[in-house]
């Protein structure tokens, strides 16, 4: 498989009038081959409500107990994951859920104790993305994942993990051409607000260290970092502009590209 393209789309792209479900069947019709990888904290957050479950975070990351986990594991690996599979096939597309559970795709550690059942991705077998890929789907992967190493026998096989990892990691192991966050802004921005065209590894990780970039952009620049060692064009752009992602390959216009 050449040229495949990693999609890592969250839900504060989506909205009245969005175009990505579009964008991904167009893509997929010009024979683009695409993996698209998501999250779905808002709806997460949302269901955990309605449980009478309490959020709670730390370090901007959501605390999962065991209660939690089980509304995470339905909301992201089926709920959400199959609205977003079906809203592709009714555009037109082919497309496949599957979470990193599926075929052992992500195989994870917890991350951190104080953050209960989160991971962090330790291990990827692309093999099902492969052979979806290889069948003409677009594979659409919940950030849900096989909870298999430093495992106690008596503890659940899922784990949840940042979607954001997962998409570099997926990347990385495709060794894909193009690696894209569809986010709520226009790419990584400087102290005053203005968007950074083009960032270096040691820039990026200077405006890390420098508080510049902060909170949920953080993954998403470390999962670039992964993906380009494999040799994957790295970017990060405003999901919310019509057909931002169509108009992405051909025009490579606006947002912020990570380079070497």
């Amino acid at each position: 498989m050449k040229d495949i393209t990693v999609i890592k789309i969250g839900g504060a792209t989506f909205g009245s009038g969005d175009t990505t479900i579009e964008d991904i069947v167009a893509l997929q019709k010009k024979k683009h081959p695409l993996v698209v990888v998501h999250g779905g904290g808002s709806t997460v957050t949302d269901w955990l409500k309605r449980q009478g479950i309490a959020t709670k975070f730390v370090r901007g990351e959501r605390v999962t107990d065991l209660h939690s986990l089980a509304v995470v594991t339905a909301v992201l690996a089926g709920l959400v994951n199959k609205e977003i599979t079906a809203a592709i096939n009714l555009f037109g597309g082919r497309a496949v859920g599957i979470s990193g559970v599926d075929g052992s795709l992500i195989e994870s550690r917890i991350k951190d104790k104080e953050l209960g059942y989160v991971g962090s991705a330790e291990k990827v077998d692309k093999t099902i993305l492969e052979v979806l890929l290889k069948a003409g789907f677009i594979p659409v992967v919940s950030s849900i994942s096989l909870y298999s190493l430093d495992r106690a026998g008596e503890e659940p096989g899922v784990i949840n993990v940042n979607g954001d990892p997962i998409a570099g990691e997926i990347a990385a192991a495709l060794k894909a051409k193009r690696l894209v966050f569809l986010t709520d802004v226009d790419g990584i921005q400087d102290k005053s607000g203005k968007t950074i065209p083009q960032l270096s590894k040691a820039e990026a990780e200077a405006l890390i260290a420098s508080g510049v970039i902060t909170e949920g952009m953080i993954p998403k620049v470390y999962a670039c970092l992964k993906a380009l060692k494999a040799g994957s064009l790295a970017r990060i752009i405003d999901g919310r502009k019509p057909h931002a992602l169509l108009n992405e390959p051909e025009k490579g216009v606006g947002g912020t590209t990570i380079i070497k």
